[in-house]
């Protein structure tokens, strides 16, 4: 597979016309930046900006004054709204040049950004807004397409960029983003009035426009002529030196990205000065593009280099960890003893690299772990304190990875300087966007994985933990309600915050199937939320071996695979884990007519007294939540187990409920959120970290079930 195969298609003009005739200025810029963000071929997520300087009414003056809208600081181009726009006094801030005393000073400009803001707007201003601002051009793109980078990435990229180009897009050479280089566009543009746009070295492309109109269709142009030059230039070309070892299949890269993953997260958590340990959530990656590139000649020569773009960097790192690996040659089991010291040596690596260039004011040293881990004939696995960071860095390095690509296939590909890569990943003004950035909630970097997921117990827990940052598996054996509820929790969290997955409980195969499927989406499992369940009712005389089996089989033998397999991963991963047994009132106290539930059911709360013992040596919790009567919501109570308890009450199903909350101490009713709000104690650490072999009854008060 070489470029002009994968890369050649040429960016689609999608202005509407009819659409933007009726929009506002305000609303035009946005629709622009909407456009050109909605397709990474042009920016990845979160990178580039774009601007306009449009008239506005001073609302001290009542004057008309030209305001430069600009997106701001940590916003996303493809989904930003109006109130991800800074706006400025534009003249205010070409004004700030009388007050510039040089690039050594440049950093203390940015605190002056505030003072030009118009009309009280909050939203923090980007570094790249001077370079939007000095210029007189009244609307400006900044992005960071893969064709572009490849060109402002190589060795020779100003000779490139005129042969491609010719003066109608100039150059720049490489300047760290601020005032300085706000200045040096300025003088480009004063001095060549023909220009459309700009590359800058190592980063990206500007461009400029009389009208929005104008503004979006230079850049489209401008980054498809680069494609079709490239494509042009690299036909017939191997890509990356050609292919050094074939890709295994895909079953067989997911068994080994399964089995990783949580060896690698457990490697590489980090133990806070309480001996907690902040977990990481990971992300998988096969594509065509990454496969190509980590079976290629050129992957021990190009990976060490890095990213150039200052965008890729900082969500990618210096540079990546390539895992040593034969694909047809070598095992799984010839990986595992290498991770060790290969993630101690990238550590080892990372921290000289800092003592290297550490400057006298520079910020401590952070996490010294890779974010991007290369397994040859595998794929790319990545880790980051979110999912969609994760996601997020597998994006940009796979930018990383085309620009390389076109770098190499027509010159010599260059990454960041080492120093200026140091100074862009530990610039203090990075450091103040950090430190702005939200606490993270409770269940941050945890993975929740709850079985009967999408029953009513399961979705108000999965919903609870949800809302304390954990990502959830939620797994079920209906696939069609499986479905529905997933598709709901990504409606309200996002698609990178939960997963359905299917599963037979009572199936060893599914089980352990179920565990890998979760270590692909997430990286491994933190909690266990053990809840499949039936219900059934019959008299001792009339209990069939089956109506026996059937309950044994998803109760008990199901709740022990899905414990086992919870242990067995959190045993390897090191860093502890919480497992929370949802069992039953019945487990604590029988119910007549009810033999081989209340059996099956107290044997879960015994299992989890046994893992509660083996697994504290390890910092794995093991706990019991026993509802009661929770009707609302539930599969189970819509069945026959309903109409069984109704006629055992003597009373109909629709009163059954009444039943039993006067039965009750509190006489209350019990709730799926009720169940779920004892499970999240139990789920995170901060609350009942030193809590296991426990039992929360929640009831609304039933003296038989007292535990003892």
């Amino acid at each position: 597979m070489d470029y002009a195969e994968t890369s050649t298609a040429l960016l689609e003009d999608r202005w509407d016309e009819v659409h933007a005739a009726d929009l506002s200025p305000e609303a035009l810029l946005l629709y622009r930046s909407n456009l050109l963000g909605s397709d990474k071929r042009v920016t990845n997520y979160g990178g580039g900006n774009t601007s306009s300087k449009l008239a506005e009414i001073d609302p001290l003056t009542g004057e008309t004054v030209a305001v430069l809208w600009v997106k701001g600081s940590g916003g996303d181009i493809g989904t930003m709204k109006l109130d991800g726009f800074s706006t400025l006094y534009s003249d205010r801030l070409v004004g700030l040049q009388a007050l510039y005393k040089g690039p050594e000073h440049e950093d203390a400009m940015v605190g002056l950004y505030p003072h030009l803001t118009f009309n009280l707007n909050p939203r923090a201003t980007s570094i790249d807004t001077p370079l939007h601002g000095l210029i007189s051009h009244p609307h400006v793109d900044h992005v960071h397409p893969d064709a572009i980078i490849a060109i402002a990435a190589s060795a020779d990229s100003e000779r490139l960029t005129r042969e491609i180009f010719g003066g109608e897009i100039g150059w720049v050479p490489w300047r760290r983003p601020g005032f300085e280089l706000g200045l040096w566009l300025k003088r480009f543009v004063d001095e060549n009035p023909g220009a459309k746009g700009v590359v800058l070295e190592a980063h990206g492309l500007f461009t400029w426009g009389q009208t929005q109109r104008d503004c979006y269709g230079t850049t489209i142009r401008t980054i498809n002529r680069a494609v079709a030059w490239l494509a042009d230039q690299s036909r017939g070309h191997a890509a990356f030196g050609g292919e050094k070892v074939a890709a295994l299949p895909v079953a067989e890269r997911r068994a080994i990205a399964a089995a990783l993953m949580p060896q690698i997260r457990g490697l590489i958590g980090l133990h806070g000065v309480d001996g907690k340990i902040a977990t990481k959530i990971g992300h998988f990656d096969d594509s065509p593009v990454v496969l190509e590139f980590i079976g290629s000649h050129a992957l021990s020569t190009l990976a060490p280099l890095g990213t150039s773009c200052p965008d890729h960097f900082l969500r990618t790192k210096i540079a990546p960890l390539v895992i040593d690996f034969v694909p047809g040659r070598e095992t799984l089991y010839d990986i595992l003893p290498r991770l060790e010291p290969a993630i101690a040596a990238y550590r080892a690596g990372y921290a000289a690299y800092y003592e290297r260039c550490k400057r006298p004011d520079s910020p401590a040293m952070r996490d010294a772990n890779a974010v991007v881990y290369l397994i040859p004939g595998v794929g790319m696995i990545t880790f980051a304190s979110d999912k969609a960071t994760a996601r997020i860095a597998s994006e940009f390095y796979t930018n990383a990875i085309n620009v390389m690509r076109g770098a190499s296939s027509v010159s010599t590909y260059r990454g960041l300087p080492e120093q200026e890569a140091f100074d862009i990943e530990y610039w203090l003004l990075e450091e103040a966007k950090l430190s702005r950035m939200p606490r993270p909630k409770t269940l941050a970097g945890k993975v929740v994985l709850i079985t009967g997921g999408a029953g009513g117990i399961g979705m108000a827990t999965a919903r609870r933990l949800a809302d304390e940052g954990a990502c959830v598996v939620i797994c079920d054996i209906d696939r069609t309600v499986l479905d529905q509820s997933q598709t709901m929790l990504r409606l309200k969290y996002g698609a990178d915050a939960a997963v359905g997955l299917w599963v037979d409980v009572t199936s060893e195969d599914a089980v352990i199937a179920l565990y890998a499927e979760a270590a692909i989406a997430f990286g491994g499992v933190d909690i266990c939320v053990s809840n499949a369940g039936i219900a059934s009712a019959a008299p001792i005389e009339d209990t069939t071996l089956a109506l026996w089996d059937r309950n044994m089989s998803i109760l008990a033998t199901g709740y022990f695979l899905v414990t086992r397999e919870a242990f067995r991963m959190m045993k390897t991963q090191k860093s502890g884990g919480s497992i929370v047994v949802v069992a039953s009132k019945n487990a604590m106290v029988a119910s007549p007519g009810a033999s081989a539930y209340c059996v099956a059911k107290a044997s879960e709360v015994h299992l989890a007294r046994c893992l509660a013992l083996e697994g504290a040596a390890h910092g794995i919790r093991a706990n019991v939540v026993n509802p009661d009567a929770v009707l609302r919501g539930s599969r189970i109570w819509e069945g026959e187990w309903g109409a069984q308890r109704a006629a055992s009450n003597k009373t109909n199903r629709q009163d059954l409920e009444r039943v039993y909350i006067e039965r009750s101490m509190l006489k209350r009713g019990v709730y799926p959120e009720d169940i779920a709000e004892a499970i999240a104690f139990f789920a995170a650490e901060d609350r009942s970290g030193k809590s296991t072999g426990n039992i929360i009854n929640v009831d609304a008060g039933h003296a038989p079930s007292f535990s003892r």
